[in-house]
């Protein structure tokens, strides 16, 4: 009590305080508990840990788990700041600006029940979501913008559930320039997939990349949580959310089109390729042309806009492998030279190209190069149809209608491949696309700032190959048993009967005619049996 403190005691208290937050907040902050009301906050070790590292470096990252009362001892290192050093700006950016508000809020609550002789500055501008102190130290919470903080030169950032705000990588180029004169930056939350700015600055800060400190801090860390609390609190919960609000799992955790776990089980057969070839490197092989083997190329062709690629994939039908993917910026002639010579290497193999404007730039070349298998479809049915017999009938066009109405079924046929093991992934490039295609409101998608240009061409093979050869292989059969049948009801029977010095049996004159007409048959329907 202030009472029973003489003035030097005051006086040392005051000194001890402004030297170590850990006591400060410890011995004097109080916060809100849900049943308890207002109480002292009495710190656990490895928050005391977190108040060094805030002192120590001028960067942290801290990838949490939920439920630490992280973001409280953050509010009250900055009370400390604040009340203990003058001038001083600090920002709090959240996805929503409710959220950097409250934690202003809990700041705020902390210094407005300090004891009277510990109020070293008084609260001077006192706003919802901000306030300024006597000493000239001020705070306020923004919402996720580009612009925010920009023309403020901040002594402290925090950014709030950082792996949740959108578009953090552009805010954070806007407002490290206003870092650069001695400010600090908390980054602090719970991970939320992979590739967005807080991933990236985490795994970096973890392989030394950059100057950011990183922090750790799992479930268990709590001194009072046990296997027990674990699984309780658990135990109705997914992989991805127990991943994402426990286990610190960046790969696991996100809202991904793509299963997390079934990332996990591709990255694990991930290998470099054989071969990397052509003028930019850019087209890798993990296995070789096998004339016994069909397969398949699948293209999506680059809008030209600079940000995207063009790519496409080269599946071996027999055992559904990716044996060869290509991924680059090339203009739109080069890249159909390039699919024609490779469609060709790989057996002139079925060629499947997005048609999109650029597209069908691309398919034209195909077709006047006399490429002998591009794949045709039926307008408005988006149903597959063989090059020759498109020639002859109108509505058709060359390549695959990615609409409204195709995208959600390819995506859907692709996470369907992935899910049951269909299909064999060894690209690192292709599955690190799929770990930030996401769902936003609702629509598969790659996370802002990424590409999904290898996923939508994956897509595409994967319903190819499970709608137009697979139904047209299954036409061809019916045709072969149709011309078997035919066959055996043109059979003429030779009446000799005789087998003896040198005449045939009727038996080996049936056996000849069969042969015959076989022979005759398939000449004669031969487009019948391709397949």
């Amino acid at each position: 009590m202030a009472y029973r403190l003489t003035k030097k005691q005051i006086e040392a208290e005051v000194k001890r305080c402004g030297k170590d937050p850990i006591y400060f907040i410890s011995t004097y902050c109080k916060i809100s508990h849900p049943d308890r009301g207002l109480i002292p906050f009495q710190t656990y070790d490895f928050q005391d840990q977190l108040l060094d590292d805030f002192n120590d470096f001028r960067f942290n990252v801290v990838l949490k788990a939920r439920q630490l009362g992280i973001s409280t001892i953050v509010a009250g290192y900055v009370a400390w700041l604040m009340m203990f050093r003058r001038e001083k700006t600090v920002m709090v950016v959240a996805t929503k600006f409710k959220v950097a508000a409250n934690l202003v809020k809990k700041v705020k609550k902390m210094i407005g029940h300090l004891p009277t002789w510990l109020c070293l500055a008084k609260i001077s501008v006192n706003n919802e979501a901000s306030f300024k102190l006597s000493n000239g130290s001020e705070i306020s919470a923004s919402a996720t913008s580009s612009d925010s903080g920009r023309s403020e030169a901040l002594s402290l950032l925090v950014l709030d559930e950082a792996a949740f705000i959108e578009g953090l990588a552009e805010m954070w180029a806007a407002v490290f320039p206003t870092l650069s004169t001695g400010g600090r930056c908390i980054a602090l939350s719970t991970p939320n997939g992979v590739g967005n700015w807080f991933h990236q600055t985490y795994t970096e800060a973890e392989s030394g990349q950059n100057t950011f400190h990183p922090v750790l801090l799992p479930w268990d860390v709590h001194p009072e949580r046990d296997q027990e609390w674990f699984d309780d609190v658990t135990k109705n919960m997914s992989d991805r959310e127990m991943a994402q609000e426990y286990l610190c799992n960046f790969n696991m955790s996100g809202e991904t089109v793509i299963n997390p776990a079934d990332i996990e089980r591709m990255r694990k057969t991930a290998r470099d390729p054989d071969y990397r070839v052509g003028f930019d490197r850019n087209y890798w092989i993990w296995e070789k042309y096998q004339p016994t083997n069909t397969y398949l190329l699948s293209a999506d062709v680059a809008r030209g806009d600079g940000q995207d690629h063009s790519t496409f994939h080269i599946i071996k039908l027999e055992t559904m492998e990716v044996v060869a993917e290509y991924q680059g910026k090339i203009v739109p002639d080069m890249f159909a030279l390039l699919l024609n010579d490779v469609g060709r290497e790989f057996g002139n193999c079925m060629i499947v190209v997005e048609n999109n404007n650029l597209g069908l730039n691309i398919l034209d070349k195909l077709l006047e190069s006399e490429y002998p298998n591009v794949y045709h479809s039926v307008k408005s049915t988006h149903e597959y149809i063989d090059q020759l017999s498109a020639e002859y009938k109108s509505g058709t066009v060359p390549g695959f209608t990615t609409s409204m109405k195709t995208r959600p079924l390819i995506l859907a046929k692709l996470e369907e491949f992935v899910r049951n093991e269909l299909i064999t992934v060894y690209s690192k490039r292709t599955i690190e696309e799929m770990a930030t295609f996401i769902w936003n409101n609702g629509r598969p998608e790659a996370m802002r700032g990424k590409n999904d240009d290898l996923v939508m061409a994956l897509a595409i093979a994967c319903w190819v190959r499970d709608t137009a050869i697979v139904t047209n292989q299954r036409e061809v059969e019916y045709n072969k048993v149709i011309l078997d049948s035919m066959i055996v009801a043109n059979t003429k029977l030779n009446t000799t009967i005789r087998g003896q010095h040198g005449y045939k049996s009727r038996e080996d004159y049936r056996q000849d005619d069969r042969q015959e007409m076989a022979r005759r048959t398939q000449a004669e329907y031969s487009w019948l049996y391709k397949g």
